[in-house]
């Protein structure tokens, strides 16, 4: 079962402004990635579910969360079916994080008032998935929409946030661009936890990145 609310969850997202997204399939290495993430000020992350039994390292991922790491909330992208979704919500998954606008997905999740985060590209998709009650769409893939795309959003639909996930990288460059436009947060993968990260295992570059990347955007959401 879910320990935080889809509004407290919205809530932290907006906060903070970054969901580091990872996904690895060894636990040991996971739970490390998580403290480096955790101690360099995140309060998010995003597992994605991409290999064979994930939803099984992801399980060993959210208790140590929970024993560890207080205030830190994991949630589960790459979700493609209610079934999984339902699963994850069994293994206590905070958010869902879909590739694409599902309502069987929408359903099940509100079910559980647990916040879900559909991937959506035109202003269509985005609509019917605030009807079917989502509090922060995501955009992708980010990259190939960019800020323009959202700036263009926010005029006719100024009530709506969005994360984009995909093209977006922990520069002050990048960064703005995406802020100014009116995002609420952005999803960060390899662009800020590197394969050169994981193959090192330099946690404190890890940390480091984090830090960089929070400061900017808090810099930038003042």
């Amino acid at each position: 079962m879910a320990q935080y609310s889809r509004i407290e969850v919205a809530t932290v997202m907006k906060q903070t402004g970054l969901v580091p997204l990872f996904y690895h399939p060894d636990v040991e290495l996971g739970k490390k990635v998580l403290k480096a993430c955790y101690d360099g000020g995140a309060r998010l992350l995003e597992f994605t579910s991409r290999g064979d039994f994930a939803f099984e390292i992801f399980g060993e991922l959210n208790k140590y969360a929970i024993k560890e790491l207080p205030g830190m909330i994991l949630g589960v992208g790459s979700v493609t079916d209610a079934a999984a979704a339902s699963l994850y919500m069994q293994m206590g998954a905070n958010f869902i994080v879909t590739p694409v606008l599902r309502e069987d997905i929408a359903m099940v999740c509100n079910r559980r008032k647990v916040l879900w985060s559909p991937g959506c590209g035109s202003l269509t998709e985005i609509a019917r998935a605030e009807e079917l009650g989502c509090e922060i769409v995501k955009l992708f893939p980010g990259g190939t929409y960019g800020p323009e795309f959202v700036k263009a959003i926010k005029g006719p639909s100024p009530w709506t946030s969005i994360m984009p996930t995909g093209g977006v990288s922990p520069t002050e460059e990048n960064l703005k661009a995406w802020f100014s436009a009116g995002v609420t947060c952005v999803g960060m993968g390899s662009n800020l936890i590197s394969k050169e990260v994981l193959v090192n295992q330099d946690f404190d570059l890890l940390k480091s990145n984090i830090q960089k990347a929070l400061d900017i955007i808090q810099k930038l959401t003042k």
